[in-house]
């Protein structure tokens, strides 16, 4: 027997605000055909004053463990991808363990910007599979809207604010492509090409946050082929191909790099979980809430051979196949 993590819960937070294209009309050059048929977006969530990343990610954490049938001191582990965390320190996994009323276990963040969800559950597998914890909260949770530079309009119409969480659970497994759960991951970086997309601020440079910046044209060149490379390669290590996919639940940055990374696989957007129309780029939530989604809206099935693939600051990029 072979221990596999397998999803067990999956729920998600999204703050009542909701922007519309329109709302950036108004402070830039912009409107809203221009960001439909550039990012495919249509609206966003904004969180409200005083609402915070470890909020948002413990309302989705929550709404996981509801659906696992779990109460918080059934799970070990807590990871949360995040590049907008509540406080330099403590972390939010920590904050969210509070706030869930755990008792026991343990919890850190992971920083991989966009590409932060795949990084977390990666590590979450090594955990739950090698005995370190049975159960573990995954939890994607950002804040974006307070980095963005409003007079900006390449950069702050895109992004949003949003929680998405699972629950893995260690379950014994046949060891071979059919089980259920974490199948295989590939996870890459490559720090020369920083200045595609980074944050102008921080700790020990000048004490600010800073602002987001990024180079758009260049990202989407480097994105499609990486995330095509990167999910490819993780089915080949699972010893799966592209037609073995159910679904593909990409990063939600782009409605052309998703159709772009899509095609290069053979895999029909009919299944492709889309979301960003209703959500924008929420970065390391982003997989979440579209596993989230994809399942309340009825497509994503017990059995169902998934790939979640994302590109992100660093740059960092990578791809889990599992089966749901």
């Amino acid at each position: 027997m072979t221990l596999r993590a397998v999803v067990t819960g999956v729920g998600h937070y999204l703050p009542e605000r909701v922007v519309p294209n329109s709302h950036f009309e108004k402070l830039v050059d912009t409107s809203d055909e221009w960001i439909r048929t550039r990012s495919g977006i249509e609206r966003r969530h904004f969180a409200a004053e005083g609402e915070t990343t470890s909020h948002m990610g413990t309302s989705a954490a929550r709404a996981a463990l509801k659906d696992a049938g779990l109460e918080p001191d059934d799970i070990d582990l807590v990871i949360v991808a995040t590049s907008t965390p509540d406080l330099t320190f403590p972390s939010v996994a920590t904050m969210i363990q509070n706030q869930l009323g755990m008792t026991r276990g343990f919890g850190f963040d992971v920083q991989a910007v966009c590409a932060g969800f795949v990084f977390a559950l990666t590590n979450a597998n090594a955990l739950v599979t090698s005995g370190q914890a049975k159960r573990a909260l995954v939890i994607g949770a950002e804040t974006f809207s307070r980095i963005l530079d409003m007079e900006d309009r390449a950069t702050c119409v895109l992004f949003g604010d949003g929680a998405g969480a699972i629950v893995i659970e260690a379950q014994d497994g046949n060891g071979d492509n059919a089980d259920r759960g974490i199948l295989s991951a590939d996870l890459n970086s490559d720090g020369r090409l920083r200045e595609m997309l980074y944050v102008d601020g921080g700790v020990s440079t000048n004490q600010k946050s800073g602002y987001l910046r990024m180079q758009g044209n260049l990202l989407f060149r480097q994105a499609v082929g990486k995330l095509t490379e990167t999910a490819e390669t993780a089915l080949e290590k699972a010893g799966l191909s592209d037609d073995d996919v159910d679904w593909i639940v990409p990063h939600q940055a782009n409605i052309r790099i998703i159709q772009g990374t899509a095609k290069k696989m053979g895999v029909p957007m009919e299944r492709v979980i889309v979301t960003l129309q209703d959500h924008g780029n929420t970065s390391a939530a982003s997989i979440p809430l579209a596993l989230s989604v994809g399942k309340a809206e009825g497509k994503i099935k017990q059995g169902d051979l998934l790939v979640t693939e994302a590109i992100g600051g660093g740059l960092a990029w990578g791809a889990v196949v599992l089966r749901w």
